[in-house]
């Protein structure tokens, strides 16, 4: 089925000999809650001694203030990549206070109604006022708890000097090399969504909640025990109905189109410039203070769920949409990682290997446009992967025919042999291709996927979601405390903190502007 990747490999192969894949670019974001010793949702603040969440590259906060983001540099070096996850929570840890601990889920402790749920600050700043207003608008939307889920995100790009070569190999004369890795980029992403359910069965570490989540809301889900529903066969509810999805926006037919960039662009622009009218009754400022950012489908592009994004850096105050119509897409962005609870940096090297094997699978293979029906399946694949995943009688939909879940994953895996042979040419052993293997086991048993292995665990300790979660962080809290930074490392983490601080400053300090005029001037841009 797999022919044109192995055709292309082989290829590639060729060239590779002179190091064609040196300087691809892989990054990991890591969300974490910062949980009391009583289990709740943090109410401090961001430590001061972490710097300014607004301007810090590394080390900031996501939805809530509680909820910590770990950002990597870009490297190369997948060991790199893990080295600095690691470090840089070994520093926040020894900043914690009053016994903190980092959550070990994706999933969220106990919920204590909305309130107890603090929306990140940003400070003062139009900028960090934007962010927050933001957030503001997300809770009123789709209510705080669904922004507290944790996740792992992979960013990945290829080398500058894969692309002429590539396009060689493809024989594409037409486009300019800008357009021609866009082109190849969307290809990637049209990909990751079709074959995508792959990732949350292999990954998925969500199949069980803690009933405060739900708030008393009703739902299909079953009793674990008193405080914890599940799916016998879930592998990741984060990834299901009940995590955070643009529900409102499905319902007013607006969905982002992968066709090409520019479609992909202009179908953004539409939803952030489209009112809807249950955002109407909101309101925007109420009482003069911001309830939204606006009262359309999407506030601004970040809002737009997706498992993948298409993404290029932005420049100062740039939107992302303006940012990928002027300099074309730079990287992809695979979001639909659960944080892997028996790792205590929540994702561990055989993962991140595969995981580039699956990108640079999906870049190689055939990449038709998504169909109306496709979409359809593709939304429907995962669900039925993240509610019953395991379940060794569930069929997925491809092109309108119905496959097992583990004859298509077997499949999927076995086309991916060339590309782990690529990624290994120039190394010692086989890394990838045993990363690999390692996957096609738990196809082949479905008991060793994350999932499986958390609700096992759970009956045997006869535990709910809450305890194992609670166990499991602070058995990651031992791991990190014991651990000390180089001094060189802790300087670096020290130096950012203050820089962070002082950019912070800066932008409070030269703001020239209201803040209406700020969003006016932004959301102008074109």
């Amino acid at each position: 089925m797999f022919k044109l990747v192995e055709s292309r490999v082989k290829e590639l192969f060729a060239h590779n000999k002179n190091g064609l894949l040196n300087g691809r670019q892989i990054g990991v974001e890591k969300e974490s809650l910062r949980v009391s010793p009583k289990g709740g949702i943090s109410q401090l603040e961001h430590p001061a001694s972490l710097g300014s969440a607004l301007t810090n590259p590394y080390i900031t906060t996501d939805y809530s203030e509680a909820l910590l983001e770990f950002i990597t540099p870009p490297s190369e070096h997948i060991e790199s990549v893990l080295d600095f996850l690691r470090d840089s929570q070994v520093y926040v840890y020894k900043k914690l206070q009053q016994d903190e601990i980092l959550w070990a889920t994706s999933m969220p402790c106990v919920v204590a109604g909305e309130s107890s749920i603090p929306i990140a600050n940003f400070g003062s700043s139009n900028a960090g006022q934007m962010k927050s207003v933001y957030r503001r608008g997300l809770g009123h939307r789709y209510g705080r708890a669904m922004q507290v889920i944790a996740g792992v995100h992979f960013n990945y790009s290829l080398p500058e000097n894969f692309w002429p070569i590539y396009k060689e190999i493809l024989q594409e004369n037409e486009l300019s090399l800008k357009d021609f890795q866009s082109e190849q980029y969307f290809s990637m992403v049209r990909n990751l969504q079709r074959y995508g359910w792959l990732i949350p069965y292999l990954f998925g570490a969500s199949p069980a909640v803690c009933k405060s989540f739900l708030g008393g809301a009703e739902t299909s889900l079953q009793d674990f025990d008193e405080n914890t529903y599940f799916e016998p066969y879930a592998t990741s509810l984060r990834m299901g109905d009940i995590g955070y999805q643009n529900n409102k926006e499905n319902e007013s037919g607006v969905k982002a189109c992968y066709r090409s960039l520019d479609s992909y662009v202009k179908t953004l622009q539409c939803a952030i410039e489209t009112p809807f009218p249950e955002y109407e009754k909101i309101g925007i400022k109420v009482n003069g203070k911001y309830q939204q950012l606006n009262a359309n489908l999407l506030q601004i592009e970040n809002e737009y769920y997706s498992t993948v994004r298409p993404k290029q850096i932005v420049q100062g105050n740039e939107k992302p949409i303006i940012a990928l119509k002027k300099r074309g897409v730079r990287y992809v962005e695979l979001r639909s990682l659960d944080v892997n609870a028996f790792d205590p940096l929540g994702i561990n090297e055989t993962q991140l290997r595969f995981i580039e094997i699956f990108m640079l699978f999906c870049l190689l293979t055939e990449s038709d446009q998504i169909c109306f029906s496709e979409r359809e399946e593709i939304d429907q694949n995962e669900l039925l992967v993240a509610h019953q995943g395991r379940d060794p009688m569930l069929e997925l939909n491809h092109n309108a025919t119905k496959h097992k879940l583990k004859d298509w994953a077997k499949e999927l895996l076995d086309g991916m042999q060339s590309v782990g042979e690529l990624l290994d040419q120039n190394k010692d052993g086989t890394p990838y291709q045993d990363a690999l293997q390692h996957q096609l086991g738990k196809v082949l048993d479905p008991e060793l996927t994350p999932s499986a292995r958390m609700l096992n665990e759970m009956r045997e300790t006869k535990e709910g979601f809450y305890h194992f979660a609670k166990r499991m962080s602070e058995k990651h809290n031992k791991y990190f405390t014991k651990l000390n930074l180089t001094e060189e490392r802790n300087q670096f983490f020290d130096d950012e903190a203050i820089k962070s601080l002082e950019r912070q400053k800066q932008i409070e300090e030269t703001d020239d502007m209201s803040f209406e005029k700020y969003l006016q001037t932004y959301f102008s841009q074109k």
